[in-house]
């Protein structure tokens, strides 16, 4: 994997070992970019259910001032951990979880994100971390921020999820992402 466009453009980082981890092609993660270009900079990004933290690497890459990586899994996390020293990216630009996305989501957070991709595996039920960003409590989301979901194209999700609308699907082959902002 690389590191499609920005400061470490080209920069080759450390995939999963193993097949259980899908992670975001780079075809799927440049119309993703693409869409968010206007909103990265100097913005706060959360990559739920990260993986090898390509996405989020690529929003500091293109100019996030923080990302904040959560993944489940505690080799996830180490890998993610690699690849920012890899890159050089400096530790006061990063946050990592090793947290589950609805236990890390459930906590109280004292700045939301302006941008979050969450990609879970596809059979994970969205439902739960959709509302936690919907509701009218939550502070997880800033006020015109974004919440993007990949799924399986055959997942569908709803138009609309308490405070948050769906304004945008782009589908590529079997996957496709859901924009989501507040109404």
């Amino acid at each position: 994997m690389r590191i499609i466009a920005g400061e470490f453009r080209g920069r080759v980082i450390k995939s999963p070992p193993d097949s259980r981890t899908r992670p975001t092609s780079d075809r799927l993660r440049e119309t993703l970019f693409n869409v968010l270009a206007p909103r990265i900079e100097d913005s706060r990004f959360l990559d739920l259910c990260a993986g090898s933290g390509a996405i989020g690497m690529e929003a500091i890459s293109r100019g996030a001032a923080h990302v904040t990586f959560v993944d489940r899994s505690r080799k996830a996390c180490a890998l993610i951990e690699e690849n920012l020293d890899l890159l050089k990216i400096p530790e006061d630009q990063t946050d990592i979880h090793a947290l589950s996305a609805e236990n890390f989501v459930g906590r109280k957070h004292e700045v939301g994100w302006d941008i979050v991709f969450f990609d879970p595996p596809y059979e994970n039920n969205y439902a739960l971390v959709l509302f936690e960003f919907s509701s009218p409590e939550s502070a997880l989301l800033s006020s015109d921020g974004v919440f993007i979901a990949e799924h399986h194209t055959k997942n569908v999700l709803p138009d609309a999820a308490g405070l948050l609308r769906r304004w945008r699907i782009l589908k590529q082959g079997e996957t496709s992402l859901s924009f989501y902002e507040r109404k």
